[in-house]
Order: C-alpha cells, then structure tokens, then sequence
C-alpha cells in the first residue's frame, strides 16, 4: 500500500493516550497503513508536540489529531477546545471508555470529527482516519 500523503509530505499522525500498551497498538495498525505516528504519553505531551511541530524546520503539522478523552494532564476535551479557539482546522479523533451520550455531545459540541469507544476496533479507527485524510485532500 503507498504512503497516504497530502500534497509532497506523508500524512502525519499526532497520537495521544496515556494507556502506553494501547498507544503502542494504535501507533503501528496506523504506520502499516503507511501514516508517520507521533506519540504522546498525554495531554500536555501532545501538546508539546504540537508546539514543536510549529517550529520545527520543516513546519510539518499534524494533519490529524487522534486523542484519549481522559488523560493526565490535559484530556482529550480540553485540548479539543484548545484547538478550536486557535482556529485549527485539524481533524480531531476522539477515544473514549466513558462513551455517555454526555461525553459524546460535549465532544461534538466543541468540534471533535469522530468519537470512538473503548474497546477500539483498530478497523473502525483506521477507516475513519482515512475518511479523514480524504476530506482533506
């Protein structure tokens, strides 16, 4: 399968869960499907990350967002609103093992693309993120 890529550059990934056996698992269903995966431990990792890709040398963003609702730190909703008030446009995946119709509409409401419960079918993930990355393009 070749690389999904948005324009010159591969599809970058930003990972966020604080279940690291998880994070693991997600991060190479999503690399065999050709993604560059960057994981963070947790919110205010992911952050970092974020603001790293910022200044990096070659300006490479995350073209996608896929985050645990509850992790230390900042969760996932906190940083989905963060995303939003900065006007990103940057699709946001949501993973959550509290899946209430609550947690789901505050998702919703502050701009996640998809919600996914726990436990995760990796398929329903990586369809959904292929959905993504094609509105995209």
């Amino acid at each position: 399968m070749p690389s999904p890529q948005l324009g010159e550059s591969p599809v970058r990934v930003l990972l966020a869960e604080d279940d690291r056996e998880l994070r693991q698992l997600l991060a190479v269903a999503l690399r065999r499907d050709g993604y560059e995966v960057l994981e963070a431990h947790d919110g205010n990792h992911l952050l970092e990350l974020m603001a790293a890709s910022l200044v990096s040398s070659d300006g490479a963003r995350p073209d996608i967002v896929v985050s645990d609702v509850r992790m230390p730190g900042k969760t996932g909703l906190e940083l989905l609103a963060g995303l939003r008030r900065d006007d990103r446009s940057t699709p946001v995946v949501l993973i959550t093992a509290f899946g209430d119709p609550e947690t789901h509409a505050e998702a919703y409401r502050l701009g996640a693309d998809a919600v996914l419960d726990k436990p995760l079918d990796l398929d329903d993930l990586r369809l959904v993120v292929q959905a993504l990355i094609a509105m995209r393009r």
